[in-house]
């Protein structure tokens, strides 16, 4: 096979494993964004405020990332279409670059993943601890998330009901959230029987969403380094083709 065919069959798998690479990409910086941005899901309400800024430096590395694979992505088309070596070398720096901030993104995510769940719980019964005190009304937007949890999942504290017990915010002691019952109530508390409550704590959709994006996040950062191999290697005999094309036109 002349080198000059070799060259064009060579551009056109890189530029479509090229185009699977950035849009794996976006999706890390989608993600980023919607961890950052979204108060409407618990983990960015619960995490974002106060001294634990996790979710603010999660994003950011997941920001970081799918910028550079975006701009990566970019530089690499540019460079097989124009057949720019440079560029080429350029992309390949990139790739080498991503995939070692994303062999230490997984690593991280499997050595923090413990720590963070039980940061996760511990927040969920801080929260439950403070629901409904006045004085810290800025924490609204978190109970606000926490009464959606419970009223659509029709569950009630982390555990069961009788978390919601070691609450001090209640007039009384009979007292539980509106979200732990069937209620159009627009308050925090209201009066009912414990056994009209829903029976099942939260603890088990809270997890199951938990761990669903942790898989969400670990399978596009393992698929972005499936990819990144198979770019590598063809930018580097597209390197070499290309220069041998230049250098012996005709062969």
């Amino acid at each position: 096979m002349k080198i000059r065919d070799k060259v064009l069959i060579q551009k056109y798998y890189l530029n479509v494993f090229n185009g699977v690479f950035l849009a794996l990409g976006l999706m890390l910086l989608t993600f980023g964004l919607w961890l950052l941005f979204d108060r409407n899901n618990l983990f960015s309400v619960l995490f974002s405020s106060g001294e634990n800024q996790l979710v603010t430096c999660i994003s950011c590395i997941l920001l970081g990332i799918g910028s550079v694979t975006s701009f990566a992505s970019a530089v690499g088309l540019l460079g097989s279409v124009k057949e720019i070596k440079c560029l080429l070398l350029t992309y390949a720096s990139f790739q080498i670059l991503v995939s070692v901030t994303q062999v230490a993104m997984l690593v991280l995510i499997f050595v923090k993943k413990e720590e963070v769940h039980k940061q996760w719980n511990n927040r969920i019964d801080e929260v439950i601890s403070e629901y409904g005190n006045e004085s810290l009304a800025d924490q609204e937007p978190v109970w606000n998330v926490l009464n959606a949890v419970q009223q659509n999942m029709e569950c009630c504290g982390r555990y069961n009901v009788t978390q919601w017990e070691r609450n001090k915010n209640k007039e009384n002691h009979t007292q539980i959230p509106c979200s732990c019952i069937k209620s159009s109530e627009k308050k925090w508390f209201c009066d009912v029987p414990k056994d009209s409550t829903y029976s099942m704590g939260c603890e088990k959709f809270l997890n199951a969403w938990f761990e669903n994006n942790v898989l969400i996040l670990t399978a596009i950062t393992v698929s972005l380094l499936i990819i990144q191999i198979f770019l590598i290697r063809l930018t580097h005999q597209l390197f070499r083709n290309i220069r041998k094309n230049n250098i012996w036109p005709n062969e």
